[in-house]
Order: C-alpha cells, then sequence, then structure tokens
C-alpha cells in the first residue's frame, strides 16, 4: 500500500500540530506495511528528496502567498506524477491550493481528506472559495474528523455527514526523546519545581492574551514555549501587566519540549476559537499525566480534556474563569495528580498511534477495494456493450 500525503508544510520547514499528525500517521502505518510519501511547500533553496522517520518527504517551491495561503506551480506537475505512483492520495484540509491542485493535477486515484480545521478567519476570501472547496470534497472518497464534537459542530462536515468517519489523532510517546537528568535539572533550576506549561505556535487563535489576563495579579510561575507572529504582542502585553513569573522560552529543541512536558505542574491551553480543532500539545500533555486546563469551544479540545474529569475547561475567552481554574488546579495538589492520572488513562484508551494507524489503514484498505470494484464493475458493463457500427 503506496500513500501520498500532500500538505503546505512539514518538516524541517515548521514543527506544528498537523505536521506532528503526518509524522505520527507515516511513522504508525508504516509499521504495518504502508509506504508513505510527503509532498510539501519549502521556501529553502535545496529541496532534494529525504529519508524522514520511515517516510520519504519531497518539496517544491513555495512561490507565494494569498491569504496566507500557500501557492506552488512546480506542486501541481509534482502532484500528477507522484499520485499516478500511489494507491491512495491523502489530503489535509484547509488549504484551498490543494483543492485547486488536485483538479488541474487529473489525480484519478482513491483519496481521503483529513479535516483539521474549519476556515474561521478569512471570512471575505472564504465566500470567493466556497464554489471550490465543495467542489472539492463532492468529488472525495472520504473525510475524516478527528474527534466526535467537531463533527457535529462543523456545519461543512454535516453537509458532508455520509461519507465523513471520525479517526482521532494519536501519538506515540517512543518517538519522543528521553530526557536525560541534566536537561530535566537545567529547566527546573530555570523555571522552578510546579509551573504550569503552554506549548504552541503562538498563533491569533491560541487565546494567550486571555492566559496573560488571567494571570495578573497570581505568582504562579507559567512558562510559554514556541514562537509565532503574535510573540511580540504577547511579550508587550505581558510587560504592561507586570508578569514577571512569565517565561517566554521561544523554539525549543524536541529534547527540551520533553523535559518541560515531565516537569511542569500542568497544561494550560486557552485556545478560543475554532481555528483549535483539536490541540496536539493538549493530547502531549495527557499523554505526560497532566492535569489540564482548555476552554469549550465545539472541537476536540474537549474530547481529549473531559471537564472535571482530566482537567477543568472554562469558557472561551474568560479570564476570570481561567484565573479561577488555576487557582484551583494550583491550591489542590490531590484533584491535579488525580486529573492526570486520567488524563494518561484516557490517553492510552483512545489517542496512541498505534490506533490512529490501524484505523486509517483500514480505511485505506476500504477505498482501494471500493475503487477495484468500482472499475471492474465498469469493465463487465462494457464487455456486455456491442461494437457499434
Amino acid at each position: 500500500m503506496r500513500v501520498l500525503h500532500f500538505y503546505k508544510t512539514y518538516f524541517p520547514d515548521s514543527v506544528g500540530g498537523i505536521e506532528q499528525v503526518i509524522r505520527q500517521l507515516c511513522v504508525g502505518t508504516s509499521r504495518i506495511g504502508v509506504t508513505n510519501t510527503v509532498l510539501s511547500l519549502s521556501r529553502q533553496k535545496s529541496l532534494a528528496p529525504f529519508a524522514f522517520d520511515g517516510h520519504t518527504v519531497h518539496r517544491v517551491p513555495l512561490n507565494f502567498e494569498i491569504a496566507s495561503n500557500a501557492c506552488s506551480l512546480q506542486a501541481i506537475g509534482a502532484l500528477s506524477r507522484m499520485a499516478r505512483e500511489a494507491d491512495v492520495v491523502h489530503y489535509h484540509f484547509p488549504w484551498p491550493f490543494m483543492d485547486l491542485a488536485h483538479f488541474m493535477a487529473r489525480v484519478d486515484k482513491p483519496t481521503v481528506v483529513s479535516y483539521h480545521s474549519d476556515i474561521v478567519r478569512q471570512k471575505r476570501w472564504l465566500r470567493l472559495y466556497q464554489p471550490l472547496k465543495h467542489r472539492f470534497f463532492d468529488s472525495v472518497d472520504a473525510i475524516v474528523a478527528a474527534s466526535p464534537n467537531y463533527l457535529a459542530s462543523s456545519t461543512v462536515l454535516q453537509r458532508y455527514r455520509d461519507k465523513t468517519r471520525v479517526i482521532t489523532y494519536g501519538l506515540d510517546k517512543a518517538t519522543y526523546p528521553s530526557v536525560e537528568p541534566c536537561r530535566l535539572a537545567h529547566w527546573r533550576a530555570k523555571v522552578g519545581p510546579k509551573f504550569f506549561l503552554f506549548v504552541g505556535v503562538l498563533r491569533y487563535y491560541k487565546g494567550l492574551h486571555i492566559l496573560l489576563e488571567a494571570a495578573r495579579g497570581l505568582d504562579y510561575p507559567i512558562v510559554i514555549v514556541g514562537t509565532g507572529p503574535e510573540e511580540a504582542a504577547l511579550k508587550e502585553q505581558a510587560a504592561r501587566l507586570g508578569l514577571t513569573h512569565l517565561v517566554f522560552t521561544g523554539a525549543l529543541e524536541e529534547a527540551d519540549k520533553a523535559a518541560l512536558l515531565s516537569l511542569c505542574y500542568g497544561l494550560v491551553f486557552p485556545s478560543h476559537l475554532r481555528s483549535e480543532a483539536f490541540g496536539i500539545s493538549l493530547l502531549e500533555g495527557a499523554m505526560y499525566g497532566k492535569p489540564m486546563i482548555s476552554c469549550e469551544i465545539g472541537t476536540g479540545t474537549t474530547y481529549i480534556n473531559r471537564g472535571n474529569e482530566t482537567g477543568l475547561v472554562v469558557p472561551p475567552s474568560d479570564p476570570a474563569a481561567l484565573r479561577a481554574a488555576m487557582q484551583t488546579l494550583w491550591n489542590d495538589t490531590e484533584l491535579a495528580r488525580r486529573m492526570g492520572v486520567c488524563a494518561e488513562q484516557r490517553y492510552h484508551e483512545l489517542f496512541t498511534s498505534e490506533q490512529m494507524a490501524a484505523s486509517y489503514t483500514d480505511l485505506y484498505k476500504e477505498l482501494v477495494a471500493r475503487r477495484a470494484t468500482a472499475n471492474a464493475g465498469q469493465s463487465v458493463g462494457l464487455a456486455g456493450v456491442p461494437p457499434t457500427r
């Protein structure tokens, strides 16, 4: 089974939630017989194919962007060529250029779309894009939502309910680096023995400005790992609020991130908009057995973090509620411990890479078999047509 993944960016150009999902999916399915190739765009000059974690990565030049929509003329030809060699083409949505490339490349293989998120912010462009988007979804064979919460709350997915199923994201802790004692000691000395942790790209929908407002007046150490377009504004806000206990680490190596996940008291994840469809770093917190705080936004964040079981869930964009949740966890260590235990148990029950890989592999096989049956039926039908004179 040969699967081609197509997404606008991938390792090593970027390290985000969708990239991590694709990586975990490739690693997991390769263990059960799938040969994976990833096609992505890049601004780098050297774009030779390379092997990564048991799969092959091909990159083509990113030519230009329109409203954060990465475009590449070379990607169309590459998609066409590589799709011919694949048994299944696996798209990762949202990426409007991908929809266009699918038709221009005349992809004629079984297709599956991982629906990572609704398009939330670009309202004006969305109206122009709607016809292409619906034509694309009409043409693909299967759509996958990452949680029942998102399937239930997305108007787009409800329109395609008959071809949509739920396969949750999964992580394999074995792919995360083991942490040396010296690295743990370094971070313990730097941030203290008890702190809340946020990990992610600093984007508008992450709600970090709400977290900073909630932290006003609290002396709890909060560590924010990551970089992104909101970084300067957040640092300015932290300075204005006098949050001297807040630490911005910037981008870190995976081993340092693993160390902080191991050491932290709890995960705080204040994403307040539906652009946050799941929350991979929230799932990482569960994998490391940490209690979590997140917001109810009708997406996978609350599928990972069940209120009053694996952590606390608060309304979005509510600094007072977020502050109260942080105070509750901070002051009740036994509650935090129990929630962390439940979070790790839920990870093992629902969110392992092995489970995700098995479900996607079954879907790939189903789509290939369905196409083979349809082609066989067409051949039989054509065989019964008398020749024209």
